[in-house]
């Protein structure tokens, strides 16, 4: 037993004396949760003092970049297929993207969307595109037609710079876009009239940053879209700031080093894979593995294949690795660590004891929020924790009573919102201090949609907090625990979908049929599956129209996977669709009565008891 073991074995015996056993119990809750909460506390207090160092020196993403690049001109930045890109390399391509735009007129405030599969060049474009001060646009390569152009158009891009392989979708919506917009295509196709090549133009200019431009930490660097709870997808804004704040995280929370490879397989237009994996790479110097796309049979032969340490997962990916026929390589390979999002408790043994994963670093975290808790001690099932005995712990975020059905804060006498108790569900809240601090929330690029995020009189008059609009619980130790999403959006997939969005499209597609889309559970698997329950008083709808469309109009894991039809749509008394009783029945044919459907390939097929049981023994995969 070590030292502090012993102290705390007689420390407890002796305050039994004297004070009630309930006393007893937070005592020794405090003493076992010590370490974690001080080295809670000791990162804490880094992240506000480099805060206040960083704003004061004026730091950036390029400023923290380049100090890596000279510590580590020649060592591998990238490792993507059989391509080797060192940090020289990265930052002579960004400067020749920096000179690119900066000749054809671009200046520091402007926007250019990028619209690009996973390849080493996305990263060096948008830290070139920095470089001169331009923002980019990290947008969703699923998206296509109307969602596509509002991204490019909600955030007033004036360019747009695509990959050899999204020219036809992005050309298919050239006509709905500016006519001064200018277009950039990277690859080795030949570009069609009106369109840049963008690996020509850069050939014979300069690796070196065409001017020195300013760049201030509060700056925007990117935006990431989300869905949020509504609509189509938003600009999130990420500052400077933001961004190299991540490098704490890197290094005293996941312990990177220059040594480490890090495999991250993620999508790079997502906070997960383009920010913190390539924050790995650009602030902490560590090599990073880059993947097109993510595939299940070869994330741990790719992990022992480039001797990767650390991986990147969500938790969708971890099920689905774990489908994956077991091998006698499942444990030859060099893992210290996988970390990531939505690593579900069911699998989680399970997964850790088959690929002998020493550590797993579970968090919690949205692009726009300013919250961001780390469960760095590899508690089975956590996402992260607030020390219960701690005067910082409201600095971390706070659970919050709400209403089952609306979701809206319940408030005391005094009018100000009630903390939960322990094991009580509540909403997520991250009271936002002032403007300087490290919590501050930089929300959407649209100004209207981020002050839908703010709750007012949170804790005391006139404070404020951002809503991350997921209820989770915290057990007796601190640990939280995610228990659901609410609001108008659901996961799927590892994306948010906007049900607003989908039910628009599909009312458009049914001749404005009223429908109510939601996501419904499916046993052990991760996030919620699509579901659209359509008023059909006939009892029929043209499925084969419906099927074709959706194709056409949303990205995959955006199609609802169920269908219901109903003879009429129940209304809230402020004439809102509510969804609680259809969610509640899901997509049991022996509790719903009304004709269901299941999306079998590209069409729609009657679901019957014997489909639904396959769906749900896993015969069936979905």
């Amino acid at each position: 037993m070590d030292i502090l073991g012993i102290l705390s074995k007689w420390t407890f015996a002796f305050i039994s004396l004297f004070i009630p056993q309930y006393c007893v119990r937070n005592v020794i809750i405090f003493f076992k949760t010590l370490p974690r909460d001080l080295k809670a506390f000791y990162v804490a207090f880094k992240v506000i003092l480099g805060n206040y160092f960083y704003k004061k020196t004026n730091a950036n993403g390029i400023s923290r970049f380049q100090k890596v690049l000279r510590e580590h001109p020649n060592k591998p930045c990238f490792l993507f297929q059989d391509q080797v890109w060192t940090f020289k390399e990265v930052d002579e391509f960004s400067n020749q993207i920096a000179q690119v735009f900066h000749q054809t007129g671009f200046k520091k405030g402007d926007v250019v969307a990028l619209v690009m599969s996973n390849q080493p060049q996305y990263a060096c474009i948008w830290l070139g595109l920095a470089k001169i001060g331009v923002v980019t646009a990290l947008i969703n390569s699923n998206l296509t037609s109307k969602p596509l152009c509002h991204c490019i158009t909600s955030a007033l891009c004036k360019a747009v710079i695509f990959s050899d392989d999204l020219s036809t979708v992005v050309l298919a919506v050239k006509s709905e876009l500016p006519a001064d917009m200018k277009y950039f295509q990277l690859g080795e196709s030949e570009t069609p009239k009106g369109i840049i090549n963008l690996k020509l133009f850069m050939q014979n200019l300069p690796k070196t940053v065409p001017l020195e431009k300013e760049i201030l930490y509060n700056d925007h660097l990117v935006y990431i879209y989300t869905s949020g709870t509504t609509g189509l997808p938003k600009a999130a804004i990420v500052p400077h700031s933001k961004f190299i704040l991540i490098s704490f995280f890197c290094e005293d929370i996941l312990g990177l080093t220059s040594d480490d490879i890090v495999y991250d397989p993620l999508p790079l237009y997502h906070s997960a894979g383009g920010l913190l994996g390539v924050a790995a790479a650009f602030l902490s110097g560590a090599t990073v593995v880059l993947r097109p796309k993510f595939s299940a049979a070869n994330f741990i032969p790719d992990c022992a294949h480039y001797k990767c340490t650390v991986a990147q997962y969500i938790g969708e990916m971890c099920r689905y690795i774990l489908a994956v026929p077991e091998k006698p390589t499942d444990k030859q390979h060099k893992l210290r660590m996988i970390t990531g999002i939505g690593l579900r408790p069911t699998i989680w043994c399970e997964f850790v004891k088959r690929f002998n994963i020493p550590m797993v670093m579970e968090m919690y975290g949205s692009t726009e929020g300013n919250l961001q808790i780390v469960n760095y001690d590899n508690k089975i099932g956590a996402v992260g924790f607030i020390p219960r005995f701690f005067p910082f712990s409201r600095f971390i975020g706070a659970l919050i009573r709400v209403n089952s059905e609306t979701m809206e804060p319940i408030r005391g006498k005094d009018g100000l919102c009630i903390e939960c108790d322990i094991d009580e569900p509540g909403m997520f809240v991250g009271i936002i201090p002032n403007k300087d601090s490290v919590k501050q929330f930089h929300g959407y690029l649209d100004k209207t949609e981020s002050r839908k995020k703010y709750l007012y009189d949170v804790f005391k008059k006139g404070d404020k907090a951002f809503v991350s609009g997921d209820l989770l619980v915290m057990d007796e130790l601190g640990y939280l625990y995610f228990k659901d999403r609410t609001g108008d959006t659901f996961r799927w997939k590892g994306e948010n979908v906007s049900t607003s969005e989908v039910e628009a499209i599909i009312s458009s597609i049914l001749g404005l049929k009223d429908c109510i889309v939601y996501g419904v559970e499916i046993g052990d698997l991760e996030g919620r599956a699509g579901m659209v329950a359509i008023v059909a008083p006939s009892g029929t709808i043209d499925f084969d129209v419906l099927a074709d469309s959706l194709k056409t109009s949303l990205p995959s894991y955006a199609i609802p996977l169920f269908i219901r039809l109903i003879p009429e749509v129940e209304m809230t008394g402020t004439f809102k669709l509510k969804k609680t009783t259809l969610v509640k029945d899901g997509f049991n044919p022996s509790i719903v009565k009304d004709p269901l459907f299941f999306r079998k390939g590209s069409s729609y097929v009657p679901l019957n008891k014997e489909i639904y049981e396959q769906i749900i023994s896993g015969k069936i995969r979905v």
